[in-house]
């Protein structure tokens, strides 16, 4: 389903990735786990086209994302969820609009709108806070939320940089959980993290990288 062939990234003089080269069948849960700058973000980045890679290929199915034209990104990135360690939330709107953004972008009917996206926000737990701005919600409410707008539009595959990175051990398992519930009705999961604890406990399938090369 994701395939990486020998893939390169580089900023300048930096190379970023170095000739990493794997595979993702449907519906796996895999992990991209090492060091700070190892490259665990510009992987994920390539995989929903942020960024391009400088040598290799990176196909989703049948479709070669780096050769993709700019026209074709937004049909792309409707197979994927994306949870950003930033969150990229919109503070000036509420937890409602926040989630509708990625299905009015699609131009969905706005009577099923509502419907996904209120189902989208029960299944994180912040169906009574949709009225609410983000700044009312604490650090694990925002991580939902972005869950909350990643999930919307159903995608086949999710992909989440550093999603417990700034959270505390217990709102770091509830987002655990939730991403186990995905990879249960099908969804394809691909998730960094540097978490070495939440990893021995889970012994999931990891892919790791050093200095932008694939360790193991």
């Amino acid at each position: 389903m994701i395939s990486f062939k020998s893939v390169g990234k580089r900023y300048g003089g930096f190379e970023a990735l170095k000739h990493v080269s794997f595979s993702i069948k449907k519906g796996e849960m895999v992990f991209v786990a090492g060091h700070s700058g190892a490259g665990k973000s510009t992987l994920l980045k390539l995989l929903a086209a942020i960024e391009r890679p400088t040598s290799g290929s990176i196909h989703l199915g049948d479709q070669d994302i780096g050769r993709l034209k700019q026209s074709a990104i937004p049909y792309l990135r409707r197979k994927l969820g994306l949870v950003f360690q930033d969150h990229k939330l919109l503070y000036n709107r509420t937890v409602f609009e926040n989630v509708a953004l990625p299905l009015q972008i699609s131009s969905f009917d706005p009577r099923e709108s509502a419907s996904r996206i209120r189902a989208a926000l029960d299944k994180v737990g912040l169906l009574g806070r949709e009225k609410s701005r983000p700044v009312e919600l604490s650090g694990g409410e925002q991580q939902r939320l972005c869950i909350a707008r990643a999930i919307v539009n159903r995608p086949s595959i999710l992909i989440a940089d550093e999603p417990t990175g700034n959270l505390d051990s217990e709102y770091s398992e509830v987002i655990m959980d939730m991403f186990r519930s995905f990879n249960q009705v099908g969804v394809t999961l691909l998730i960094s993290t540097h978490d070495e604890a939440m990893l021995e406990k889970l012994k999931p399938r990891i892919i790791t990288l050093h200095q932008g090369e694939l360790a193991s």
